[in-house]
């Protein structure tokens, strides 16, 4: 190889070697078959799997390559920033100059063309401002909420959650899919049925 192919391959090497600390990024929400929370890394792969069976409920036609893309690298700058739980308002504050730094660096260990593809792509899911990151949206907030659902709402409960704060949440969803954003809303309506869910914060009455 010349210099350029071979600098080309050390850069991406360097960033698939670095994409590896994602599986050590812990989400607030727990796998099924443990008692454990997940990683980036497994949430990652499980968008790719809600993408590739689901995406003909997207309300747009999407691209599912495109698709693919925006939800295995949505998470990357967590690498530095770290997961901002959805629902910490503090941690949100911050969130968008934390993340944006990170991208700064982590994707600028790619070769340009790579580095200028992933960061549009990053900051398109950010914004929402295609069909394949209004989808990927959907996956993103439905995903966690199939899971904290079937685990009877063990995060749910710690953080003392109320369905109020999810349903805010899974608004949109709608925007990405209607039919994942009534499958939420059917979610939400069963926890609080079976009481997985309380309506109101117990502490605040």
């Amino acid at each position: 190889m010349i210099d350029e192919e071979i600098l080309r391959f050390q850069e991406q090497i360097r960033f698939l070697i670095e994409m590896d600390k994602m599986k050590s990024i812990f989400r607030q929400t727990y796998v099924l078959s443990e008692d454990r929370r997940e990683n980036d890394a497994e949430h990652a792969w499980h968008l790719a799997m809600l993408a590739i069976v689901l995406h003909e409920y997207s309300n747009e036609p999407v691209n599912l390559t495109k698709l693919l893309k925006t939800v295995l690298i949505h998470d990357v700058v967590e690498i530095e920033a770290g997961d901002t739980y959805a629902y910490d308002e503090v941690g949100n504050a911050t969130k968008t100059y934390r993340e944006q730094r990170a991208a700064d660096r982590l994707f600028g260990m790619l070769p340009a063309d790579l580095r200028d593809e992933f960061r549009t792509l990053w900051e398109e899911f950010e914004e929402g401002s295609t069909p394949e990151a209004r989808f990927a949206l959907s996956l993103d907030r439905i995903q966690p909420l199939m899971l904290n659902y079937t685990k009877r709402g063990k995060s749910w409960k710690e953080h003392g959650i109320t369905a109020e704060q999810v349903r805010a949440r899974m608004q949109a969803v709608h925007e990405g899919s209607e039919t994942l954003g009534c499958f939420a809303d059917e979610i939400i309506g069963l926890a609080v049925h079976e009481g997985i869910l309380p309506e109101e914060d117990a502490d605040a009455e």
